[in-house]
């Protein structure tokens, strides 16, 4: 049984978000969690949050099957960013131009499933 955790409108580049998600694609839970703990980027904060929300929608995805759960055997087996929409702001210049500045949001999912052994 899978279970997925979604963050929409997250104030980071996508490509910013996508190098600590490409980090945890394919492993175990645990070892996910480890490594975001320990990871230097600022990403690597809600994308934390995020694995542990869908390790605690799996639990009670189990608990309304009246499946047994165990969070050792579930894996990252997706995640993924795709592109929020765009903030525009405008910075003033020299003799009266202005400087667009795109604020770039994310949308984050992370989708967890038991492994098959």
């Amino acid at each position: 049984m899978e279970a997925k955790a979604q963050v929409r409108h997250l104030r980071m580049s996508p490509m910013k978000a996508r190098r600590v998600v490409d980090l945890i694609r394919g492993k175990s839970t645990a070892e996910a969690l480890d490594i975001l703990r320990f990871a230097p980027q600022s990403a690597s904060e809600p994308v934390l949050k995020l694995v542990e929300s869908a390790i605690a929608n799996a639990r009670v995805k189990a608990d309304q099957a009246g499946e047994r759960f165990d969070e050792r055997e579930l894996a990252v087996s997706a995640a993924f960013v795709d592109e929020g929409p765009t903030m525009k702001r405008f910075q003033p210049r020299a003799q009266g131009r202005a400087f667009q500045i795109k604020k770039r949001t994310s949308h984050v999912t992370v989708v967890v499933a038991p492994v098959n052994k």
